[in-house]
Parts: C-alpha cells; structure tokens; sequence
C-alpha cells in the first residue's frame, strides 16, 4: 500500500514541477494555526498555493530534470510554491513583506531556495525575487516610455501657435496701451 501511495505523490509532485515556470522554497517551522492560515492566505491572493514536500522526493525529482539544489535548501519541514514567472513573484513579495518580519526573525519562515528562468538561487536571490516588479507595474512603466516622446513632441508642437498667439495679443495690447 505506501508504494501505491509514493507513486500517487510522486506523480502528483512531478506534474506540479514540469508544469511550473519557478520553485520557490521556504521553511514553514512551528507556526501557529492562525499564521499558517494568513500566509497560505495572503498567498492565495497572489494564486499560488503552499505544498508541504519532503526533502528527500524532490531532491529526486529536481535531480532527475537535471536541476542540483543546495543542499541546504532542503533541510527541516519545507514548503514549496511552484507557479508561473508573476506567481512566483507574487510569493517571493508576501514572504518577504514586512508583516512577517517577527516570523522570519523567529525563525519559523523563511526562504531557502529558488528555481526560476533555470537559474538555481540560495536565500539572498530567492529573497531578491521580491524587489521585481509586477505585470501591471512593468506595463505602466511601458506606457510611460512609449508615451513619453509623443506626449513632448504633442507641447512642443502646441507651443508654437501658442506662442505666436502670445507674441500677437502682446503687439496689440502695446498698440491699445500706447494711445
């Protein structure tokens, strides 16, 4: 029976790693019930879920798409997020955000790894993931760039008729003020 049950899990977790575009990898240590249920809620929010993995399943699985993960980043009860390029983001903000700051310090939650773009990342550039920006902001910042040049060739060329309206109701106003 518990070899029909690996393979359920490990089919399951081998899907939910090919169909993925990044891992992100975090401890998940001794959190209080109403904890867990903010996190995997505010990460629900984004549209990424929480799966609790073992350590030694994934590292398989990782090894077996030739992905080599640091050995550290799977020790001790882990939590795994696998979701697309602004999922993964989207985790990597909450679990960063400064309203687990006292979790984190604690110990209790904490990122260990990233796979993203098929770059292997420890802590530190998993934790950089958060500082990306998200689809809407970079879509802004296109338009802007895109709207930029026109927006200042559109007042350049509004400058000119409305400088010579300027240079003109000046002359008559001289004209009216001097008799």
């Amino acid at each position: 029976m518990p070899n029909i049950i690996n393979r359920m899990v490990t089919a399951e977790l081998a899907d939910l790693l090919g169909g993925s575009e990044g891992l992100l990898f975090f401890s998940f240590n001794g959190l209080s019930m109403p904890e867990n249920e903010a996190i995997r809620g505010a990460l629900a929010e984004r549209g990424v879920s929480v799966h609790m993995v073992r350590n030694t399943l994934v590292r398989r699985l990782l090894a077996e798409q030739g992905v080599e993960l640091d050995s550290a980043a799977l020790k001790g009860n882990t939590a795994m997020v696998a979701a697309d390029a602004e999922g993964l983001i989207g985790a990597a903000k909450v679990l960063t955000d400064k309203e687990y700051k006292a979790l984190r310090a604690d110990g209790k939650l904490g990122l260990k790894a990233a796979y993203f773009e098929g770059q292997v990342m420890g802590a530190a550039e998993a934790s950089a993931l958060a500082d990306l920006p998200d689809r809407d902001t970079v879509n802004a910042m296109l338009l802007g760039v895109i709207s930029g040049p026109a927006r200042g060739l559109a007042t350049i060329l509004n400058a000119v008729p409305s400088s010579v309206a300027r240079v003109i109701q000046a002359k008559a106003d001289k004209e009216d003020g001097g008799e």
